[in-house]
């Protein structure tokens, strides 16, 4: 009894030891955490000592994507698939291209697309295919492809300042936001019956490159890589555009893509052929036929109702 009493009171002792050890180390952990906690804050401080305005802004940095509402397919009357492209060069289009370099609190949408395909990995490139014609997102392009889209190398011959002699200069040219003036898009039109409503959804959004020939002359634009919009909805949301009218009341990518608050015009829609408007019809009469298809849609709607 005398044995056993002995060995319940040094476990006691041993179990109390053991607590304020670990409570010890709480404290120790505690402490480092802290102290790692003012270092950061410090480094933070010198890297930037003032607020660059009058407020923080973090409602767009910390916006929440609103999800799409689900379609059962046995509710979709009516769709019809439709590509449009969009002209950054149009004066309503200007809050997706510039800043052309990016600023304290904007970027451009091209600079907002590097960003996610190079940087943070949170976007999804797709090859458009030999003939810029696959817009199926098929093929997701490697690191090394992408490297090769936004870094271009050029070859050119110069006379040298010493001996006179041409020689051949070899340099790498980035593919700068400034490069990007038109983008193309893919969307769904889709009439619901059980809402009553007309959807419009994006599914696919391809910035695309100028084409020149060898005498520098323009030939056209072509598509540098297809993305998934919904996958970029993600990023759009976080990233501010101008508003031109109010500082304090900036829409983000999303936001204009959501609300329409872009210009464009049809250049194709699903068709038996599967062929663009550019196909059988060319200069003035192709953006005529584009307004036609943009007016049929509309009166489709419209007809929907009786009154």
């Amino acid at each position: 009894m005398v044995l056993y009493e002995t060995w319940v009171h040094s476990r006691s002792r041993w179990c109390k030891q053991l607590l304020l050890t670990m409570k010890t180390l709480k404290i120790i952990m505690a402490t480092a955490a802290i102290a790692v906690a003012g270092v950061w804050t410090a480094q933070e401080a010198v890297a930037q000592t003032v607020l660059d305005g009058a407020y923080i802004k973090e409602h767009t940095k910390t916006k929440r994507v609103v999800p799409y509402t689900h379609i059962r397919e046995a509710d979709v009357m009516w769709a019809r698939r439709v590509w449009r492209t969009i002209d950054l060069r149009e004066k309503m289009n200007h809050p997706l291209y510039f800043p052309t370099e990016a600023i304290n609190d904007r970027k451009s949408l091209f600079d907002v697309i590097t960003q996610g395909l190079l940087t943070d990995g949170s976007i999804t490139a797709y090859d458009p295919g030999p003939f810029a014609d696959d817009d199926e997102f098929r093929k997701p392009l490697l690191a090394a492809d992408l490297r090769e889209l936004f870094l271009r190398v050029d070859t050119q011959y110069t006379e040298s300042l010493e001996t006179g002699d041409m020689e051949m200069v070899v340099q790498e040219i980035p593919l700068e936001s400034r490069d990007i003036k038109m983008y193309r898009l893919k969307e769904d039109w889709i009439f619901d019956k059980q809402r009553s409503t007309m959807d419009i959804r994006i599914i696919g959004l391809a910035p695309m490159k100028e084409i020149r020939g060898e005498d520098g002359e323009l030939r056209g634009y072509r598509p540098l890589f297809w993305l998934y919009y919904p996958e970029c909805r993600y990023v759009f949301a976080n990233w501010e555009a101008f508003n031109r009218e109010n500082d304090a009341e900036r829409r983000s990518f999303e936001d204009i893509f959501w609300k329409r608050q872009f210009s464009s015009y049809i250049t194709k829609w699903s068709n038996v052929y599967d062929r663009q408007v550019n196909v059988y019809k060319t200069g003035l009469d192709a953006l005529l036929e584009g307004e036609e298809i943009k007016q049929a849609l509309f009166e489709f709607e419209h007809d929907l109702w009786n009154f």
